[in-house]
């Protein structure tokens, strides 16, 4: 990878293992998300795709996540700016906003756990989809987000 390539480079111009490197890790994105039809609001659940390892914060199948759950939001370079509901901590939001990469992102501490440590990541609170029953969904919602239009 380039030398501090998040810094000196657009999202667009990145490579793939650049790309992937942004990601801290956090696992909010992996968090089951209902939108209202009517006022267009999203429900965050704390309730993680069954993909998710809850202790890593990884996807434990990335390679093939999309044909396992067809519904995992693919966040590309050209897509970041839809995926509003991108946690403000989110080095992809940060880069994408023109903001710099927090301190306790791995690529900046050097340190992978540290996000956890942070309390940035979904490890401390967060159950998988497998141990709870889609009609219980709802007990799950930790935070309800206004998407505008």
């Amino acid at each position: 990878m380039r030398e501090r390539f998040w810094e000196r480079f657009d999202l667009e111009e990145l490579t793939a293992e650049e790309w992937e490197a942004l990601c801290d890790g956090c696992g909010q994105c992996c968090l089951l998300k209902f939108q209202d039809d009517e006022s267009g609001d999203l429900a965050v659940l704390g309730v993680a795709c069954e993909l998710l390892d809850l202790h890593s914060c990884r996807c434990s199948d990335y390679p093939n996540r999309q044909a396992r759950v067809p519904d995992c939001a693919r966040l590309t370079p050209q897509r970041v700016d839809e995926f509003r509901w991108l946690p403000k901590s989110c080095a992809y939001r940060r880069i994408a906003e023109g903001r710099r990469l927090a301190g306790w992102h791995p690529l900046i501490s050097g340190d992978p756990d540290r996000v956890h440590r942070k309390g940035i990541s979904v490890r401390s609170f967060a159950v998988s989809q497998r141990d709870v029953p889609e009609d219980e969904l709802e007990d799950y919602i930790i935070a309800i987000l206004p998407i505008d239009g």
